[in-house]
């Protein structure tokens, strides 16, 4: 086990680079309203947010609020979204989740970790998506870069997204939660791939306990 304090002073490292490396990161999801964001991050489920923004370039159009969602045709929006992988059950979610705003948050998407979780297809991820990137409450988003750079810097040993994001919490500044997820996505990117990492090009290098250990 690692020393809190050593890793609560390597993460506040790490964040610093980061975030004056990227400091463009944001959300790559594209929406305009908390409802296009929550159904943009349904669908970023297994599938990468380029092809998301791709789907719902149209979709949004199409469904322009929540009564439209929840009285779809679900064949039909099936369809729509079939090209985001999963889409029977993207579907099913989407539109249990609208009747659920409808009848019990007044249409609106609610700002809190407890009543988002409560929504069909709606987990800790997308909560934490929408509560940093709309509410500006601080959450820890662990997405496939998140859970893998993570720990291939050596933030934490843990495997399960949910452990991880309270491992993150522990040595993370609050402040710092939503920045520095969005950093992650965009160092994961264009420097720290899966396959083939460009750890010479790394600003975080000599932090990095993957690196340190080649």
């Amino acid at each position: 086990m690692k020393n809190i304090e050593n890793l609560k002073n390597k993460a506040k490292r790490i964040s610093e680079i980061l975030f004056k490396t990227y400091p463009e990161a944001t959300c790559s999801l594209e929406y305009k309203e908390p409802l296009e964001l929550l159904i943009a991050t349904m669908l970023a489920a297994q599938c990468t947010d380029e092809r998301v923004n791709l789907v719902t370039k149209g979709l949004f159009k199409k469904y322009t609020s929540v009564y439209d969602y929840a009285n779809a045709n679900p064949e039909e929006l099936e369809e729509d979204i079939r090209s985001t992988g999963f889409y029977r059950n993207k579907a099913k979610n989407i539109i249990g989740c609208c009747k659920k705003l409808i009848k019990n948050f007044g249409g609106k998407v609610p700002d809190n970790m407890e009543d988002l979780l409560s929504l069909p297809g709606v987990g800790r991820k997308t909560a934490n998506v929408v509560l940093g990137n709309i509410y500006k409450i601080p959450g820890v988003i662990v997405d496939t870069h998140c859970k893998r750079l993570s720990k291939r810097i050596g933030l934490t040993e843990q495997e399960d997204p949910e452990k991880i994001e309270y491992a993150l919490m522990k040595i993370l500044r609050k402040e710092d939660w939503t920045a520095f997820s969005n950093s992650l996505v965009y160092h994961g990117r264009a420097v720290c791939d899966a396959r083939k990492p460009k750890c010479t090009e790394c600003p975080i290098a000599i932090y990095c306990d993957f690196f340190n250990n080649i």
